[in-house]
């Protein structure tokens, strides 16, 4: 016989159960309203545009060079300038034609270190018993100009003029420039080229000579020598600039080259030296350039155009530069 709690405990357990088993569902939230915002457009990915590389910035030229004076006057494709210290003066080898043509009408002209024309023809070929073809280089020795003129080394006398001799070259094609030794020797250059119907051709006689004491010897004659222009005697023998490539060197009593250096552009032409320094015109460069030998060079005049073989005024520091293809000479302050 049950107990009576024990019947009333099991009564209020079903009491319990059915009410649980019978309490409603919950009923569902309802669906949230329809929303009054467009949809987001949906974003397509492209495939990015190729970037342009970027422009390299534009690298401004330097301004022309202001000359101290420019003259046309009298000038007839003028090819060397040089400084005659003792009278302080200027004289300038005028070819006034082809600069390989025997036609006796090349002159000298003398211009003050102002800027004027002294005398447009101090020397001319044609004129009493002068014959001048087609000068180029010259160099002054003990009052004797000398003066480089296709196969000739002609003389004259500094102060009047008048001619004084000659001094053939045999072979030589086209003597170009002219150096002289403290000790009165004269080393001229052939450059071994000639005028043919697409500009200068090359003929093979490249050389450097020595007039000593009035006799001729060579230093040096081969194709190897790269059309020997400019000229400039220094202690152990005779630097070269070549037309024909952009080498400065050095020629050694043998005539073997030495210390061969690179100019940025060819066509060399003149040297000079300007104090501890080296001033080398550059026809393909339009420009002439100061460095050493064995070091390097870089322009300090620009944008000239057929610099030819310039000079040097020591006294004003002031580079001399005539300008053979606009039959002008011009002269620039050193910096």
């Amino acid at each position: 016989m049950l107990h009576h709690r024990t019947i009333l405990s099991l009564g209020l357990l079903a009491i319990t159960a059915g009410c649980a088993g019978s309490a409603p569902p919950a009923e569902p939230a309802p669906p949230p309203p329809p929303s009054s915002l467009a949809p987001a457009p949906i974003e397509v990915s492209k495939t990015p545009a190729e970037a342009k590389p970027a422009e390299p910035p534009k690298v401004e030229k330097p301004p022309a060079p202001t000359p101290v004076f420019h003259i046309t006057e009298g000038i007839n494709t003028p090819e060397s300038v040089l400084y005659d210290e003792a009278n302080d003066r200027y004289l300038v080898s005028n070819i006034n034609g082809k600069p390989d043509e025997a036609d006796n009408n090349g002159y000298i002209s003398e211009i003050s270190p102002e800027g004027k024309v002294v005398k447009d023809k101090f020397i001319a070929g044609g004129v009493g018993k002068t014959k001048l073809d087609a000068p180029k280089g010259t160099g002054i020795s003990a009052g004797v100009l000398y003066v480089a003129d296709i196969s000739v080394v002609r003389l004259f006398d500094l102060k009047t003029g008048a001619p004084k001799g000659e001094v053939k070259i045999p072979g030589a094609t086209f003597l170009n420039d002219i150096a002289i030794a403290k000790d009165g020797r004269v080393f001229v250059s052939d450059s071994g080229i000639k005028s043919g119907a697409a500009g200068f051709e090359p003929t093979g006689t490249d050389a450097v000579y020595v007039i000593d004491k009035g006799k001729l010897k060579t230093i040096a004659k081969t194709k190897d020598l790269g059309g020997p222009n400019g000229l400039l005697v220094v202690e152990k023998g005779v630097l070269v600039v070549t037309f024909n490539s952009d080498e400065l060197y050095r020629l050694d009593e043998k005539g073997t080259k030495q210390d061969v250096t690179k100019v940025p552009e060819g066509g060399l032409d003149g040297i000079a030296q300007a104090g501890d320094s080296l001033l080398v015109s550059s026809w393909k460069g339009s420009a002439v350039y100061k460095g050493s030998l064995g070091g390097k060079f870089e322009p300090v005049l620009t944008e000239l155009k057929g610099p030819a073989d310039i000079g040097f005024d020591s006294k004003r520091k002031r580079v001399l530069v005539p300008r053979f293809l606009e039959s002008a000479v011009e002269a620039y302050d050193l910096k």
